[in-house]
């Protein structure tokens, strides 16, 4: 009865079974294991730093990713150019950033956050960094951008103002090297708040890890598909034969 399973026919669906049904559920890991990397790198970027964290050398955490930002960066150098961050929120109200630009004993320069102030963006309201060497420790930050939260990418700030705290908004602005990163100061002085440091961007459970986990559901169906058409296919070709056997069916129906 089972011979038909040997025909022509028959050797190419087993064979299609056969390579569907593996190559199915590779598939339906691998997006498993996309879906769980992303829970995982959500899970990281939103556990806390531990406060009591020892602080490390600014360019051994370089370049900013899931597992830096945040960190606590230490690096030491001289104070220079001073900008005003301005629309930006803490705690429910506005005010602006004070920005210090700290050129580090590597040549190159890393925006410093010294702290945050209520209201308009106003230069006589922003303390004076310290003159002189400082020894500066601040979470480290990745590079803004146009689609950062709370950023102001439209133009047009007056002179001494700053929209996206990244390299590439400060290149035209400053005459020297800097750092595609920024950090916040965790303690600062003169009456100014502390920023307290953003989760690492693109770690969270969005859209792309959900579709991930539709996939992974969609794979596994095909599977389940390719089976139960198989087995129909199957117990036609075996009700047939016994229908043939039976005198059940036409002589051209066979």
């Amino acid at each position: 009865m089972h011979r038909f399973l040997l025909t022509p026919r028959w050797w190419g669906i087993n064979v299609f079974v056969a390579l569907a049904v593996p190559f199915c559920l590779f598939m339906g890991s691998w997006q498993l294991g996309r879906f769980e990397d992303r829970v995982d790198s959500h899970r990281e970027a939103s556990t806390e730093r531990p406060a009591d964290q020892l602080a490390a050398p600014l360019e051994s955490l370089l370049p900013v990713d899931k597992t830096t930002s945040g960190r606590l960066a230490s690096t030491a150098g001289e104070y220079g150019d001073q900008l005003l961050v301005p629309e930006r929120r803490l705690d429910g109200r506005s005010g602006f950033y004070v920005l210090t630009l700290l050129k580090t004993d590597s040549g190159k320069s890393v925006p410093v956050v010294r702290g945050w102030l209520p209201g308009v963006a106003d230069p006589a309201k922003a303390p004076a960094p310290p003159a002189g060497r400082v020894e500066v420790s601040g979470a480290l930050q990745a590079a803004e951008n146009a689609g950062t939260k709370g950023v102001h990418s439209q133009g047009g700030l007056p002179t001494g103002q700053l929209g996206v705290i990244s390299a590439a908004s400060l290149v035209n602005i400053v005459p020297y090297d800097l750092y595609d990163a920024w950090l916040t100061v965790q303690t600062p002085s003169e009456g100014m708040i502390p920023v307290p440091a953003q989760a690492p961007t693109n770690t969270g459970l969005d859209l792309k890890a959900f579709q991930n986990l539709g996939y992974t559901g969609e794979w596994f169906v095909f599977v389940a598909f390719v089976l139960f058409m198989w087995f129909r296919l199957y117990r036609r070709e075996v009700e047939t034969i016994r229908d043939a056997e039976a005198g059940l069916l036409e002589p051209a129906a066979r």
